[in-house]
């Protein structure tokens, strides 16, 4: 009996208090509770994250960060509702009878919140983990996953908070039959927004970070988010293109991002004065192709004589790159193309440029110079007859101004 006469003394000293201070002591004594319940938790947690740094499941990591703060919201909550109710007096005031609702609707508003953090948390670990593997999961597919699991939590939180209400979901499901044909024909095309962006979360012909382009609209850029509503898309100019999702449903999309190689199509014009050197030039650049390493040699390789043109004969280079990166395949084209130059050039031959000649019948050409050996004479006795002109009109005026003198005035000062 010992051990236990603090407890005997405490329990004396608390009615002593109770029958001075009355509720009072009483309601003091839940909050003081709560508030110790609080710190005891917040302290565990605290060791729990120590542990949990230290681990590498993702779900206890996961569990810790979303409990932290619901849990000390339900502790509160629980303690300050107790608490209330002793401080009720006899006579209950109205509002007092909805406290029970006012608990129940916060206690759900916790329990929605940790579960929201609780799936983003799970989301962003799983995908951090991932990370680099070639299993990597998809961050189009794990961010449809969490607005699903996000939906569901809202809807089955709006039906808890319904039942806390007295509403019956019985009475509600036949109501939102009818609500929801009415429903559909005014947001139709919200509806068919939100189908779209489902069937791209299923079919997946795209992924966050894909380049995508239409060939039916002008749909072209890398892919930034898939949303319920809309698609954004960064376009190469950098601005954002909002396209909404039932517009896919209605049009043909290529996603370039996922092609496994690149193709190298170029066509090299040679003059019509090397065409005996075709069929080497052609041999020389087919093992050419077939030595580079840049080169997928399992795929399609064609050089060929294509077609005779008006001014060049035409070769055919035909093949596919390893490489699917930008700027690498450009490299790599250079590199081929240069190459066929030097081929070209090793067997005397030259890349051909645009000509036309032009055949003139021979009589044409004899008249043609007589014409213009007439008009040369022409032009040479016009210009002596202005020559002898002008050496006339210097004589005279330097006979004029020697009869004059120097004192004469000039026929400008006559004027």
């Amino acid at each position: 009996m010992t051990d236990w006469g603090w407890l005997q003394e405490l329990i004396a000293a608390y009615q002593g208090l109770r029958d001075q201070w009355g509720l009072a002591v009483d309601i003091f004594c839940v909050v003081f509770a709560t508030g110790l319940l609080d710190l005891i938790t917040r302290g565990l947690l605290a060791w729990l994250g120590r542990r949990v740094r230290k681990s590498q499941n993702i779900w206890d990591d996961a569990l810790y960060y979303s409990v932290n703060g619901p849990l000390q919201g339900v502790i509160w909550v629980v303690g300050l509702s107790v608490a209330i109710r002793l401080a009720r007096p006899d006579e209950g005031l109205e509002w007092l009878s909805y406290l029970p609702k006012v608990r129940g609707v916060i206690l759900v508003a916790l329990f929605t919140w940790f579960l929201f953090r609780l799936i983003r948390s799970a989301g962003a670990n799983m995908l951090a983990r991932a990370a680099g593997r070639d299993n990597a999961i998809d961050p189009t597919t794990a961010d449809a996953i969490g607005k699903l699991l996000r939906i569901s939590a809202l809807i089955t939180a709006g039906l808890m908070i319904m039942q806390v209400f007295g509403v019956s979901l019985s009475a509600l499901v036949a109501f939102s039959g009818v609500g929801g044909i009415a429903l559909g024909f005014a947001a139709k095309d919200v509806l068919a927004n939100i189908f779209g962006g489902l069937t791209i979360y299923l079919n997946r012909p795209f992924s966050v970070g894909d380049w995508i382009r239409s060939p039916d609209r002008e749909i072209e850029g890398v892919v930034e988010a898939i949303g319920w509503r809309a698609t954004t898309v960064r376009r190469f100019d950098m601005r954002p293109l909002y396209v909404p999702n039932a517009v896919f449903s209605n049009v043909s999309l290529e996603n370039p991002s996922r092609m496994t190689h690149r193709r190298i199509m170029e066509t090299v014009a040679l003059r019509y004065d090397d065409a005996a050197a075709i069929p080497d030039i052609v041999d020389e650049v087919r093992r050419m192709l077939d030595a580079d390493e840049a080169i997928d040699s399992d795929q399609v390789i064609l050089t060929y004589l294509d077609s005779l043109g008006e001014s060049a004969i035409n070769l055919l280079v035909y093949c596919y790159t390893h490489t699917t990166d930008w700027a690498e395949y450009l490299a790599v084209k250079q590199s081929v193309l240069q190459r066929v130059q030097d081929v070209v050039r090793d067997h005397g031959a030259a890349i051909a440029f645009p000509t036309r000649t032009m055949h003139v019948p021979d009589d044409l050409v004899v008249a043609q110079a007589r014409r213009g050996g007439d008009d040369e004479q022409e032009e040479i006795d016009t210009e002596k007859v202005q020559s002898e002109r002008n050496k006339a009109m210097a004589r005279e005026r330097t006979r004029a101004q020697s009869t004059r003198g120097p004192d004469s005035p000039t026929e400008e000062g006559e004027a």
